[in-house]
């Protein structure tokens, strides 16, 4: 067995919270701009006539950024699993930090005209950039320093930062839209994006503490490393990859539905004020953040691929109440319509990460888990906030076409996880486990 050097020892606690405050900090950056899409970009920097085509015109900027992900994960799964996963994520980091305080400071449409959308386009490209490089290595970091059994619950803490963030970001948009409309527009809206600069430096001496990963210094030490990790990946375990993708549809595409879509949705077809749904939603993700460890615990008690399999069920299910209790249009009926279909998809999304890094082998997990994350983020999340505005539009007044909508990612997933847990025989952390020991 080969030794990892002293100063890649474990460090499980610390490297879940390092993950923890790293994914908090760059989805907080990705969900102030979901945010922004939804209330002001529309008005901002694609200015027309028909607010139908100016919301479908920055949700289409929102989209944009979900298409740069994959592109993230090529290049910084690459980098993760050539030069190590510490490395990479401090880049990611920094790179989502200065490209929102540069949003922050952009001038809109009226200033400087159609350069105004093209930057943010540019800005947006390179979020998406940085996000399609930091969930593989946030997952990997908190997984590959975890104590031998505890990969699910470990990786979870990566996971928790997507609540975390959104509560940030709805807290932020929450405090600055009780500004009157003007001075949102004017300037109300930009701090939420300045106020990252606090948080990256923050995020940026966390990470400096955690050491890099044990899984990959043995790795390394032995020269196992590979020169093109995303060729071996595809060439060995494409079909896996799909897969993957598969799986992670309403894990993605339901954060998008229910947190952004939804602000969308709400405002415009059912006439609830955007304070109210902000409200909402905040109180949803304090659920969200409070039942993902506890799905994560409960996973590893009853085996991950059950758990999934039960929890997408019952996502497929959940968005059938939720829209009855949404439409009544009290707080109270939006809190629990909304939470009974987030609960069901945060819990999937907390064991799902654990679940799928585990797949492949060490060498390419990195690059294999990046792409396959990525390229169902760039078409279930980008693509979902615009399909769902697409078919409120298209059947006004009613709300049955959305559920079906969602039913159809839910049930994505469950089919992948169903074959994924077929092929549980050849998971890449059983058979390097025998090897190491």
């Amino acid at each position: 067995m080969i030794q990892p050097n002293p100063s890649a020892r474990r460090q499980p606690v610390r490297a879940a919270a390092a993950a923890f405050i790293g994914t908090m900090i760059e989805w907080y950056d990705f969900y102030i701009y979901a945010t922004a899409a939804a209330l002001v970009f529309g008005e901002l920097y694609f200015p027309s006539h028909d607010p139908f085509l100016s919301t479908m015109a920055a949700f289409g900027t929102f989209a944009v950024g979900f298409f740069a992900r994959p592109l993230g994960g090529l290049i910084f799964g690459h980098l993760g699993d050539r030069i190590g996963r510490k490395k990479a994520l401090m880049t990611t980091l920094m790179m989502m930090g200065v490209a929102t305080v540069c949003i922050g400071l952009l001038p809109d449409f009226t200033t400087v005209g159609v350069l105004a959308p093209v930057l943010l386009v540019l800005l947006r490209v390179v979020q998406g950039i940085a996000v399609g490089g930091e969930w593989g290595g946030a997952v990997l970091m908190a997984g590959e320093h975890a104590p031998a059994g505890r990969r699910t619950f470990f990786a979870s803490f990566a996971q928790l930062g997507s609540p975390a963030g959104l509560i940030l970001s709805l807290l932020a948009f929450r405090a600055v839209t009780s500004l009157d409309k003007a001075d949102f527009l004017a300037w109300g809206w930009r701090l939420p994006f300045l106020a990252s600069a606090v948080l990256l430096i923050v995020g940026l001496l966390i990470r400096l503490g955690v050491n890099e990963s044990p899984e990959f210094e043995r790795v390394k030490e032995s020269n196992r490393t590979v020169k093109l990790p995303i060729a071996e990946v595809l060439r060995s375990a494409w079909a896996l990859v799909l897969l993957c993708i598969g799986a992670n549809t309403i894990g993605i595409a339901g954060v998008y539905f229910t947190n952004t879509f939804m602000i969308a949705y709400t405002t415009q077809y059912v006439g609830i004020s955007r304070s109210l749904i902000l409200d909402c939603l905040f109180l949803v993700a304090i659920i969200q953040f409070l039942v993902q460890p506890l799905a994560a615990w409960v996973a590893e008690r009853i085996g991950g691929a059950r758990f999934l399999k039960l929890a997408a069920l019952a996502a497929m299910i959940s968005p059938y109440p939720m829209f009855l209790l949404v439409q009544s249009g009290s707080r109270l009926s939006i809190v629990i319509g909304i939470a009974l279909a987030v609960v069901c998809m945060a819990s999937y999304y907390s064991v799902i990460a654990g679940f799928v890094s585990g797949i492949f082998a060490t060498r390419v997990r990195y690059s294999a888990i990046s792409l396959s994350y990525q390229v169902c983020g760039a078409v279930a999340g980008g693509l979902t906030p615009l399909i769902g505005t697409w078919l409120a539009h298209r059947f006004i007044g009613q709300w049955w076409p959305l559920a079906v909508f969602y039913t159809c990612l839910a049930g994505i997933s469950l089919l992948s996880v169903i074959a994924l847990d077929a092929r549980r025989g050849t998971r890449a952390d059983v058979t390097e486990a025998a090897i190491v020991r």
